[in-house]
């Protein structure tokens, strides 16, 4: 293949909270990047994920949930969708097949861009029903495809993607073939701690939590050693994520280790720690000590 065959982009993956934007990033990669639970808004980073084929390479962006925001992470989350946005070759419109309304603040968010519409969910609805949505969507933005799909199920991803990589902008590969993201492992096993807490509890607490890598030690032989902090706003909070005895504690540690574990190839040793950092969600420099800008 002659290089100026070859084809590269940056693909945004742009939509409301929950409507699967991580579920179908893990599933166009083929592994998972992205923390997934059953919670709105669980992205908070611009999640990059590099895909490398014959004669393409994609990078996708996975965005938080656009939402109004409420506090400076809001903020920052939000952010990050719009330089996402600035940074696409081409934006994915995610939207939930169910859906009765449109996603008007992701429209005026995706602006005049080019953009694929992606029905997620498809296989919950009968497909006749989609017809009056797509009719809905397309009187309010050009799309250049649009294309019903199952992140989870991974159906019909192929057509998806062949819309994709015909309308990539040709160009050499912007990263080495090998390499599947540019996020450093303390990223993702930061990721999966809070992926833990997102699932183990309810209402406040996971959404009032962030986590940090406070030591990341490789050994070369013997098991890595890992200490994190899960950095909550309210001493009772702390309360809550170390419970009696300290078996919540435990609880989120011993699955966040199994699966930090199968992503990083090896084994490790994990010490949780818990910090309280008053109302740090709103205050700046907190957030861009927590890697939040």
């Amino acid at each position: 293949m002659h290089p100026e065959d070859f084809k590269s982009g940056y693909v945004a993956l742009i939509g409301k909270p929950n409507v699967g934007k991580s579920t179908l990033l893990n599933a166009l990669m083929g592994q998972k990047l992205s923390i997934v639970t059953p919670k709105a808004q669980t992205t908070r980073h611009r999640v990059l994920g590099i895909l490398t084929e014959a004669g393409t390479q994609i990078i996708f962006l996975d965005t938080p949930g656009i939402m109004h925001p409420n506090t400076r992470l809001d903020q920052s989350m939000m952010r990050k969708v719009r330089e996402s946005v600035a940074d696409a070759d081409l934006i994915i419109f995610l939207v939930d097949a169910r859906a009765e309304d449109p996603d008007l603040q992701g429209l005026k968010a995706i602006l005049d861009r080019p953009a694929i519409l992606a029905l997620n969910k498809a296989d919950l609805v009968q497909q006749h029903t989609l017809l009056p949505l797509v009719h809905t969507y397309t009187n309010l933005h050009s799309f250049e495809a649009i294309v019903p799909i199952s992140a989870l199920k991974e159906t019909n991803l192929d057509a998806l993607m062949g819309e994709v990589v015909c309308r990539l902008p040709p160009g050499p590969a912007l990263y080495p073939a090998e390499m599947i993201s540019e996020h450093p492992e303390r990223f993702f096993v930061s990721e999966i701690i809070r992926e833990k807490v997102f699932e183990q509890f309810r209402q406040e607490v996971p959404y009032s939590s962030t986590v940090t890598i406070a030591n990341f030690v490789e050994r070369s032989t013997g098991k890595d050693l890992i200490e994190a902090e899960i950095i909550v706003e309210r001493p009772s909070q702390k309360g809550i994520l170390i419970g009696a005895g300290g078996a919540a504690l435990k609880a989120v540690g011993i699955r966040a280790r199994q699966d930090i574990e199968q992503f990083l190839g090896r084994k490790v040793y994990l010490k949780l720690f818990v910090r309280v950092r008053r109302d740090w969600r709103n205050q700046g420099r907190w957030l861009q000590s927590f890697g939040y800008r």
